[in-house]
C-alpha cells in the first residue's frame, strides 16, 4: 500500500509587494478598492495598473559562484534574488511593481546555525561581496538594498528562528534572530509567557531586525523600543564573537547590547538574543476619547504621560486619519473633524479600574468627551483603529496599483516644540505634493518630555515619475523634521534613505568612533555599506 503526501510548493511572500502570493486580491477586486479609496480621498478616477510579473523580470547575471562549502544554502534563482533585493518602502514597492531592479543581489544564503554564517562571512570577506543581513525584509527606508559598486550577499537568516531556551525564574528566553513575531510567540505561549512587541511588521519582522533597527512596539508608554527587552545580545562579525553578559542591569562602561541595538548590520551579524519575557496580561481596561483638537488631544497626552499612570495604548489621531481608518465617524457641520485618543491598559497581575478612571479625568480636564469604555476587551474604536493598521500595508499595494501615491514618516520632539513642528510638516508637505493631498497625523508613543508624531501622505501619483514625487516629499519633510528639532526617525531606523539627515543629526565625534568600531570589528567593509557611515 502506498501513502500519499501533501506535495503542494510551499507559500511563498509576493515578489513586489506585502504578504504573500495568495493574499494578492484579484484584478477586478484590486480595481473596485483602488476606485473607492480614489472616491473617498477625493482624487481623480485613473487607471488600475497590473505588477510585471517576476516571469517577466530581468536581471544582470549573477557576479558570484558560490564555493562548494557553501553551495547547499546558497540560491541565485530569480525568485531568490528578487525578494531579496529590497526592502518595503513605497520607492522599493513601485520599483518592484515595474519590475524595475537596476542593481539587484547576486546570491542569497540560507544559513542554518553559526557555522554557516561564519563560513559564509568569511567567503564574502574573502571575494569582498558585501553581506546584508536579512529578517523579515520589512525595512520601510532603504537598509537591505545591495550597494551598486560590488558584487553582493543577501544574509537570510529566518532558518535560525528557535525559542532555543527559558528561564523562568529570572522570566527571560534566548530566542534566535530569525524568529517571526508570530513564531516566536507560538514557541513562548508553550511556557505560558509573551515577548509582547507588536510593530506594525509583527507578521513578517524578526526579532533580530527589530534588535539591529531598534524598532518600535505597541507600547505607547514605558516599554517603547525593543530596547527595553533586551538582556544579552549575540553577534558574529569577521573579527570574532561579539557577545554580551546576562544581566538585569550594568555600569560597567558603555553598554555592548546599545553598540548593537541599532546598528542595522554594519557592526555584526545578530544571531540570538535573551529577551525579557512576561507574563500575558489577564486584565484590560480601553476606552475612546473625542477632543474637538487635534491640539488639545495632544494637551490630554502630555497630561498622561507626566501622571506616571504609564497606558498601554496613548494613541491620538487627527480628524482626518481617525475618519479614513473609521474609528470615527462623528462630525458636526461646519466643523473639523473630532481627534480620537486611543486609550488603554493592560496588566497581568492587578485590575486597572482605578488607573482608566484617572486617566479619564485627565482627558476631562482638557474637554475630551468618553466615547466607550470596555473592560477585558477593545473599544469599538480601538478596533477599528487596529485593524486598518494592520491592513494598511496590504492595502498601499493596493493604492500604488491605483495610482495612488502613499508614504509614512515619523519622529520625535519635545512637547514644547511638538505643534509648531506638526503644523510646519502639514504645511510643507501639502506644498511639495502641490497642493493635492491630504497629510494626517498621530501620536504613536509618548514620554514625559516629548511625543513621536506619525504622518501619512496620500495624493494622486505621478505616474511613472513616482520617484521623483517622493523625493520631493521626503526631502521637504525631512528637512522640517531637522530644522524643528526633531529626530529624523523614532523607530523606522536610518538604512540609506534618512541617511542625509542622520549624518547632520549625530556629532561629528560620535561618527568618527563609529566608523573606527566598524573598522575593528569589519576592516574590510563588507557588513551593510552604506548604512549609518560609510567605511
Amino acid at each position: 500500500m502506498s501513502l500519499s503526501r501533501d506535495v503542494s510548493p510551499p507559500r511563498r511572500r509576493k515578489h513586489w509587494g506585502w504578504g504573500f502570493e495568495d493574499q494578492q486580491p484579484p484584478p477586478e477586486q484590486v480595481e473596485a478598492a483602488a476606485a473607492a479609496a480614489r472616491e473617498q480621498l477625493g482624487f481623480a478616477p485613473a487607471e488600475v495598473e497590473r505588477p510585471v510579473p517576476l516571469g517577466a523580470i530581468e536581471l544582470p547575471p549573477t557576479r558570484l559562484d558560490a564555493p562548494a562549502s557553501l553551495a547547499h544554502i546558497c540560491a541565485t534563482g530569480r525568485y531568490e534574488r528578487v525578494t531579496h533585493s529590497y526592502g518595503k518602502s513605497y520607492r522599493d514597492v513601485v520599483r518592484a511593481f515595474r519590475g524595475r531592479f537596476d542593481n539587484p543581489t547576486d546570491l542569497v544564503a540560507h544559513p542554518a546555525d553559526e557555522a554557516d554564517l561564519e563560513r559564509a562571512l568569511a567567503w564574502c570577506e574573502e571575494v569582498g561581496a558585501a553581506a546584508i543581513p536579512f529578517g523579515g525584509g520589512t525595512s520601510v527606508v532603504g537598509g537591505l538594498e545591495p550597494p551598486g559598486d560590488r558584487p553582493s550577499v543577501t544574509v537570510d537568516l529566518r532558518s535560525m528562528d528557535r525559542v532555543v531556551e527559558v528561564d523562568r525564574t529570572s522570566r527571560a528566553a534566548l530566542i534566535q534572530a530569525g524568529a517571526t513575531g508570530p513564531g516566536l510567540e507560538e514557541q513562548l505561549r508553550d511556557h505560558g509567557l509573551t515577548l509582547r512587541h507588536f510593530p506594525q511588521s509583527f507578521e513578517y519582522s524578526t526579532l533580530g531586525g527589530w534588535i539591529a533597527t531598534r524598532a518600535g512596539g505597541h507600547y505607547a508608554t514605558l516599554h517603547t523600543h525593543i530596547d527595553d527587552f533586551v538582556e544579552s545580545v549575540r553577534a558574529l562579525t569577521p573579527r570574532g564573537l561579539w557577545e554580551s553578559r546576562r544581566l538585569p542591569g550594568s555600569g560597567a562602561g558603555p553598554s555592548p547590547d546599545r553598540m548593537l541595538i541599532g546598528s542595522e548590520g554594519i557592526l555584526g551579524v545578530i544571531t540570538e538574543a535573551w529577551m525579557r519575557v512576561q507574563d500575558a496580561p489577564r486584565f484590560k481596561e480601553s476606552t475612546a476619547v473625542l477632543f474637538d483638537s487635534f491640539e488639545s488631544g495632544a494637551e490630554a497626552v502630555r497630561a498622561l504621560s507626566q501622571s506616571g499612570l504609564h497606558p498601554s495604548n496613548c494613541r491620538l489621531l487627527d480628524g482626518d486619519e481617525a475618519a479614513l481608518t473609521g474609528a470615527v465617524r462623528e462630525r458636526h457641520e461646519g466643523a473639523a473633524r473630532p481627534a480620537l485618543l486611543v486609550l488603554g491598559f493592560e496588566s497581568a497581575d492587578h485590575q486597572l479600574g482605578p488607573r482608566l478612571s484617572r486617566a479619564l479625568e485627565l482627558c476631562e480636564d482638557h474637554r475630551g468627551r468618553v466615547s466607550a469604555r470596555e473592560s477585558c476587551a477593545r473599544s469599538p474604536a480601538e478596533s477599528a483603529w487596529r485593524d486598518a493598521f494592520l491592513q494598511a500595508p496590504y492595502l498601499r499595494d493596493t493604492l500604488v496599483a491605483g495610482g495612488i501615491f502613499v508614504e509614512t514618516f515619523e519622529t520625535a520632539v519635545t512637547w514644547d516644540r511638538l505643534e509648531e513642528l506638526v503644523g510646519t510638516v502639514r504645511e510643507r508637505t501639502r506644498e511639495a505634493l502641490g497642493g493635492d493631498g491630504t497629510v494626517t497625523c498621530r501620536l504613536t508613543h509618548v514620554y514625559p518630555d516629548g511625543a513621536a508624531p506619525y504622518f501619512t501622505v496620500l495624493a494622486p501619483a505621478r505616474r511613472g515619475d513616482e520617484l521623483a514625487q517622493w523625493g520631493e516629499v521626503k526631502a521637504a519633510a525631512s528637512g522640517v523634521i531637522a530644522a524643528g528639532g526633531g529626530t529624523i526617525t523614532h523607530h523606522h531606523a536610518v538604512g540609506r534613505d534618512h541617511r542625509p539627515w542622520y549624518d547632520r543629526q549625530r556629532p561629528a565625534p560620535f561618527a568618527a568612533a563609529l566608523r573606527a568600531a566598524k573598522a575593528a570589528v569589519d576592516p574590510a567593509g563588507i557588513l551593510n555599506p552604506g548604512v549609518l557611515i560609510d567605511p
